[in-house]
């Protein structure tokens, strides 16, 4: 089968720290492939790379069979990559709905340079993702006053709204507590199902193994290990 992302001999330097040393692997259409390896392992810059956050000093990615060189995140969400980082980036004295529909906003009239916001098509979409998540949200509470729960979930409702057909997550469950880890993994594997691909970024062996299809292991910029979760155990991944 023909991967649906594939990096090959990918090296990434700052000065003279090599965060990323000819990385290569590949994600299959509509998986869950975790990237797993200690804090510096090169796994956060790895996925940067992806996202067009930085450029590869050397080596190339490929998305759906063809060569790609984003210059920013706004070229990966353009093709279908979407990112939440460990940071959240909603604007924290927006709301919710503003927050999802932020550069991408509905449009329901305008007036040559002038346009008015779409909002009761705003709040349709949302509330739609909404439901398929199982996760009621308010959508008129202010970013700053949602659990991290919540604005998690917005982030990753934006990056569906806008067409991300692989998601990106970093180190997601360092938020959320262990009900909230349990119903994030249930979601990823509902998002999988239907069609989505998840590239979940780690240092948690255990989480590892009960949300992952597949993961590759980093030390020190290096991949040591690939394999499908149903052929290895929680020793084999601590062994590389």
């Amino acid at each position: 089968m023909e991967a649906l992302l594939k990096v090959e001999k990918l090296t990434k330097r700052f000065e003279w720290v090599v965060a990323n040393d000819a990385i290569s692997f590949d994600i299959q259409k509509g998986e869950i492939h975790c990237l797993l390896g200690e804090n510096g392992a090169g796994k956060s810059t790895l996925a940067e790379c992806i996202y067009g956050y930085y450029q590869p000093d050397q080596g190339d990615i490929y998305f759906d069979g063809t060569k790609i060189d984003y210059r920013s995140p706004r070229d990966a969400i353009k093709s279908g990559i979407g990112m939440v980082h460990q940071e959240f980036m909603l604007a924290p004295e927006l709301t919710l709905l503003e927050n999802l529909v932020l550069g991408d906003e509905p449009v329901s009239r305008t007036w040559g340079p002038f346009s008015e916001i779409d909002w009761d098509e705003a709040r349709r979409s949302g509330d739609a993702l909404a439901k398929d998540t199982g996760v009621p949200i308010d959508w008129d509470s202010p970013s700053e006053t949602a659990s991290v729960h919540i604005q998690q979930l917005v982030e990753i409702i934006r990056l569906l709204r806008r067409g991300a057909n692989i998601l990106i997550l970093d180190e997601p469950t360092a938020v959320l507590a262990p009900p909230q880890v349990e119903d994030l993994f249930a979601l990823l594997h509902k998002l999988r199902d239907k069609g989505t691909t998840i590239i979940f970024i780690s240092h948690k062996i255990k989480e590892v193994i009960a949300l992952a299809d597949r993961v590759t292991v980093l030390r020190r910029g290096e991949v040591t290990f690939t394999a499908e979760i149903k052929d290895v155990d929680v020793a084999t991944i601590a062994h590389h």
